[in-house]
């Protein structure tokens, strides 16, 4: 997972917002806030914390829907209403919905967050959980968890670690 076999590439149901990623996640995650539960009509939604400069925009415009605020902003394809990533003000990363790849293998959850939350049927296998979110003091320790957590998996699958 920490060669994520890049580039990878995705996009919208529809296929006219698409998008290309070229850098390994910073963590992956599930959130089970009942935002999130309402946004994906599901349990949770999945993220893959990307670097910034490793996700680009390929085809098409994303509009801002759902959070629209100063600090976060979801992009959706206008078309097919998709949500594909999400935008935090201040953050050098982007959130991309890892099941908006083409090939989502090798995504897993490393941790979950918002479990006050949680559906009692929600299970991710998350290694690391939280009831709400993780505390920003922590969050350099916990991409150091993460980074460690998916250079072993990869070992483990035998693929190449960095």
């Amino acid at each position: 997972m920490t060669d994520w076999n890049l580039p990878r590439e995705g996009g919208c149901r529809c296929g006219r917002l698409r998008f290309s990623i070229s850098a390994s996640p910073l963590a992956t995650s599930a959130c089970h806030c009942t935002g999130c539960q309402k946004m994906t009509g599901s349990a949770y939604s999945l993220t893959a914390m990307v670097p910034a400069d490793g996700f680009v925009v390929t085809a098409g415009e994303a509009v801002i829907g759902g959070l629209r605020g100063p600090v976060s902003r979801h992009h959706f394809c206008p078309s097919c209403m998709s949500w594909v990533f999400t935008r935090i003000a201040g953050m050098d990363f982007v959130n991309v919905r890892p099941t908006m790849l083409d090939d989502p293998a090798g995504f897993e959850p490393f941790m979950e967050t918002c479990t006050a939350e949680r559906l009692p049927f929600a299970a991710t296998g998350a290694v690391r959980s939280f009831e709400k979110f993780p505390p920003m003091e922590g969050i350099g320790a916990l991409l150091r968890d993460y980074a460690e957590w998916a250079a072993a998996r990869d070992l483990g699958q035998g693929g190449a670690s960095s």
